[in-house]
């Protein structure tokens, strides 16, 4: 395991599951010993100790958040540890001090660094420099937390990832290519539908299948990607910072919403996701995010355990 937790990739499979089982254990106040033990045919220590007493986390955030600031701010609290939250404003990081002296000067006061910035290039470059772990909270390329919250909330619907159906409907975003990357590691079946000029990247499916050849699936018709899902996933139309095209991309992406008629085409019973927030009436319709099939705000709670559960495993590591 890399000290950085930048990309899902920086995870390999037997690191994904065993974080996946550790979060659902801190989740349900369950024995810790046994999350380990599952996973001690991995390689992974027999010792459970959790090390987040007295250690401190950095939060660095270019752009607004929810779910994310709140839940690294309580997962760190729940470890036995504290943390300083940094704004955009307050930093300025690049502008007012250069990337590579914010690191190392963080690195002597302070444990475990997130960032939430708009640029991966400056994320890997802060950890290029920092001699603490380094944590991506979201960046233009990748939302590897977002992507594990994810992965713990399937799981524990059905009991494994192997023969799942996942299927993306919406726009390439950070959030879908840290989903095809997380289902191609620990090979779960995904499928990204969109619209062809939106649609994941070459350097992403190219990642996929060196991890898996057969987990990714890219289609444009919806009513075909739906068909056989298990699970369906969307998010916004437009990234944050870009919300003013959405009225231009909402006719070309109007056949991806998830509404009742896209459920109907199928018989069977799926599972309804979103990272939020989410704009109603757009990517997804009132009535299927209120539905008794959604579990929307069950991965929203999933972003505290899992989180909690990286930063122990890094800090552990560290």
């Amino acid at each position: 395991m890399n000290k950085d937790f930048l990309s899902v990739s920086d995870f390999n499979k037997a690191d994904v599951m065993h974080l996946i089982r550790l979060a659902i254990a801190m989740k349900n106040q369950t024995s810790w010993k046994t999350a380990w033990d599952e996973n001690y045919a991995n390689g992974y220590s027999k010792s459970h100790d959790i090390k987040g007493r007295d250690k401190h986390l950095s939060l660095i955030f270019d752009k607004p958040s929810l779910r994310t600031r709140v839940s690294f701010e309580r997962a760190m609290q729940k470890l036995g540890g504290s943390s300083t939250f940094l704004s955009k404003d307050e930093i300025q990081i690049g502008k007012r001090e250069e990337i590579k002296d914010v690191a190392r000067t963080l690195s002597k006061m302070t444990d475990v660094i997130a960032i939430r910035t708009t640029s991966h290039n400056d994320l890997k470059e802060f950890a290029n420099f920092s001699t603490v772990p380094v944590i991506n909270a979201l960046s233009d390329l990748e939302h590897p937390c977002q992507a594990l919250a994810d992965l713990m909330t399937i799981y524990e619907k059905f009991g494994k990832l192997d023969d799942v159906n996942f299927t993306y409907l919406g726009d390439a975003n950070n959030v879908s290519n840290s989903l095809a990357i997380a289902s191609s590691l620990v090979g779960m079946s995904f499928t990204f539908c969109g619209p062809i000029e939106f649609s994941l990247n070459d350097i992403i499916i190219d990642q996929c299948h060196k991890l898996n050849s057969d987990s990714l699936q890219i289609v444009d018709d919806p009513s075909l990607a739906v068909k056989d899902a298990d699970v369906l996933y969307t998010d916004v139309w437009a990234s944050m910072g870009d919300e003013t095209s959405i009225e231009e991309r909402r006719p070309l992406f109007l056949p991806y919403q998830l509404n009742s008629d896209l459920l109907n085409i199928t018989n069977k019973k799926q599972f309804i996701m979103h990272c939020l927030p989410a704009k109603r009436g757009n990517e997804i319709t009132d009535e299927v995010i209120e539905s008794e099939n959604s579990i929307v705000f069950q991965q929203a709670e999933n972003r505290l355990w899992i989180q909690e559960a990286i930063m122990n495993k890094l800090i552990n590591r560290y």
